[in-house]
């Protein structure tokens, strides 16, 4: 499950790690499952590389998402991709997908004994059904939030937003430690929650004032908090989601 995207984006065309890191987007706390499927689950499933193709037998709008049961070559299988208005009957491939055993949805009320999260459109293709890509427009909150200076952490391993992009490479696979003001936060995708940490270091033009943390952690946009995690360099999801860098198993320090 390693070629895998919430179907978030998830609907969408990517923005590139680049110059711009992509972050997620406004979606409900439809809280993905953090458990990996079992051995059984995961030999009884498609290869992602296949994608799933085939017509909807079901359709269940979820905002932002929408749940197909699709008749593939290989069984029925249910799908949740990004949002879009799709008949029973069409005929859709779901691209990248990716296998959750036991996922719960919140806004169906309803757990699905086996899932696959993707995508409508290959990557770097617009999304069908004109979702937005959650992982777009760094640097520019959905919530307009006023951030200041904000101190640095304490201790060896801390950084500004500024010099955690400088020092991206050396970086890889070490701790950090980043204090900032929240300017997004999404729960929920992917099975975690994704906080947007901003200190007034970086330069917005180019996306360097802004660091992506993934953590299950839970934190209020406005809020000034500090968090330490694992940081990685290139991080790709797959379907062209990829970060320069992106902090992940982070925790709220007290």
């Amino acid at each position: 499950m390693r070629r895998a995207i919430s179907s978030l984006f998830l609907a969408a065309a990517v923005a590139g790690c680049g110059a711009k890191t992509p972050e997620p987007a406004k979606v409900p706390l439809d809280q993905m499952p953090a458990a990996a499927p079992s051995a059984a689950a995961t030999a009884a499933a498609p290869a992602a590389a296949e994608g799933l193709t085939g017509p909807v037998q079901e359709v269940l709008p979820a905002a932002p998402y929408v749940y197909l049961r699709v008749k593939t070559s290989k069984g029925e299988v249910w799908a949740a991709v990004p949002e879009a208005k799709i008949a029973k009957g069409t005929v859709v491939t779901v691209y990248n997908p990716m296998f959750m055993a036991k996922f719960e949805s919140k806004t169906l009320k309803r757990t699905f004994d086996e899932v696959y999260f993707g995508t409508l459109t290959p990557a770097g293709e617009a999304p069908m059904g004109g979702g937005e890509n959650p992982h777009a427009s760094v640097g520019k909150p959905t919530e307009p939030v006023k951030v200041g200076k904000v101190e640095k952490a304490a201790g060896a391993d801390a950084r500004t937003v500024a010099e955690a992009w400088a020092q991206a490479a050396a970086l890889e696979g070490k701790v950090i430690t980043v204090r900032g003001t929240v300017v997004k936060f999404n729960g929920g995708v992917m099975g975690k929650n994704w906080v947007h940490l901003q200190d007034g270091s970086g330069d917005a033009a180019k996306g360097t004032n802004d660091i992506t943390f993934t953590t299950m952690d839970e934190a209020a946009v406005g809020q000034t908090i500090t968090m330490r995690g694992t940081a990685h360099t290139n991080k790709d999801f797959g379907a062209g989601y990829k970060y320069a860098i992106i902090v992940e198993e982070a925790k709220i320090v007290r």
